[in-house]
């Protein structure tokens, strides 16, 4: 997070936090979006917050919602919406794209969604866990890469880590749940992916071809 005093009406929250209740990424909840009411003052926001995703509540009963990263709009995005879901306690999530469902079990929430809904991804499978932790920083390389080896292959559980490589300023994602879904519906399997530092992001695909994504959530900062 930036260092400056986050506004009012604005909640922070971190979203896919691991077992301990640790990492998880940051995102910024405005729950009136009409304080930004056009496409300038919500990049400005966003900018300023500085955190991968910024979420602007434009009807908070039937769910509507607008996605921003630091440089651009998105019309889908996991952890967002995973966190929209929890903070404002909503069952549906209105997006261009279409509707997103939302459930509460015990302390994960989660969302289901088309994985063709999320921005297109580079997903790069690497020989070892060690390989992927040794990285320092994002490979050498343009667009959207999310890098990723077995950790228990007969489990489901994947070490990951997300680069943007967009020039925003997010060097890299923390935890991304657009991208966790789409690589569960490559493997055509349930996940349980560590993201970043120590994330977590719960995958399920359905017979009808959506896909669930699920996590933990915590309230760092209340408007």
């Amino acid at each position: 997070m930036n260092d400056f005093e986050v506004p009012d009406g604005i909640d922070v929250l971190r979203v896919f936090c691991g077992p301990d209740g640790r990492h998880g990424n940051a995102l910024g909840v405005v729950r009136d979006g009409r304080r930004y009411p056009d496409n300038d003052s919500r990049q400005a926001l966003a900018r300023k917050l500085g955190f991968s995703e910024t979420v602007f509540v434009d009807d908070p009963e039937r769910g509507t919602v607008d996605i921003r990263t630091p440089g651009l709009r998105l019309p889908f995005a996991g952890h967002p919406l995973v966190g929209a879901a929890w903070l404002l306690d909503l069952e549906v999530l209105e997006l261009p794209v279409g509707d997103v469902t939302a459930r509460q079990d015990g302390e994960f929430t989660w969302i289901t969604a088309r994985p063709e809904w999320a921005p297109p991804r580079t997903l790069e499978r690497y020989a070892s866990v060690a390989e992927v932790e040794a990285l320092t920083g994002p490979p050498p390389g343009e667009g959207w890469l999310y890098v990723w080896a077995w950790e228990d292959e007969a489990a489901g559980r994947v070490r990951a880590r997300a680069f943007p490589r967009r020039d925003d300023g997010v060097d890299e994602d923390e935890a991304t749940g657009a991208a966790a879904m789409l690589l569960s519906a490559e493997l055509g399997r349930a996940l349980n992916i560590t993201q970043g530092r120590g994330s977590q992001i719960l995958t399920a695909p359905a017979p009808d071809g959506t896909m669930e994504v699920g996590g933990r959530v915590l309230l760092l900062v209340a408007s």
